[in-house]
C-alpha cells in the first residue's frame, strides 16, 4: 500500500499540470444535487403533523358589508375565506378566462372597495379589512 501511495505522490510531482477543465470536472461529479437533500427536508416534514396557528382560529366579527355574504355570526378567518369561496363558485363569478380574478356582483363590490373585478391573492387582503 506504501508503493501505490509514493507512486502516486510521484506522479503528480513530476508529471504535467492538469487543467482546471478536468480538475472542475472531477470535483462536480463528487457533489451531491440540491433536489436529493430537498427530497430529505420534505420526507422529515410528512411525518410530522401540522398544528392550527390560533391566531387564524380566532373568531373574528365581519362587517355589514362582509355579512351579506358570510353571515354576522363571528367566525375564523379560515371559515371566512371558505364561505366567500362557496359564494363565488355558487353565484359563478370567476373570469372565465383568467380564473385567478374576480368579479365583483352588487355584494362583493363594497368589499372589494369599490372594483369590478380584483385578483384571488387582492381579494384575501381586501376581506381582512373587513373583519375586526
Amino acid at each position: 500500500m506504501a508503493a501505490k501511495k509514493s507512486a502516486k505522490k510521484g506522479a503528480k510531482k513530476g508529471g504535467a499540470k492538469k487543467s482546471s477543465a478536468k480538475k472542475g470536472a472531477k470535483r462536480g461529479g463528487a457533489k451531491k444535487s440540491a433536489k436529493s437533500g430537498a427530497r430529505k427536508k420534505t420526507a422529515k416534514r410528512s411525518g410530522a403533523k401540522r398544528t392550527p396557528n390560533a391566531a387564524f382560529m380566532k373568531a373574528m366579527t365581519p362587517s355589514a358589508q362582509l355579512a351579506t355574504v358570510v353571515g354576522s355570526t363571528p367566525i375564523p378567518r379560515t371559515e371566512v375565506t371558505k364561505k366567500l369561496w362557496a359564494y363565488i363558485k355558487r353565484k359563478g363569478l370567476q373570469d372565465s378566462k383568467n380564473r385567478r380574478n374576480i368579479n365583483a356582483d352588487e355584494n362583493l363590490k363594497p368589499v372589494f372597495g369599490g372594483k369590478g373585478q380584483v385578483s384571488m391573492f387582492e381579494m384575501t387582503r381586501l376581506v381582512n379589512k373587513h373583519l375586526k
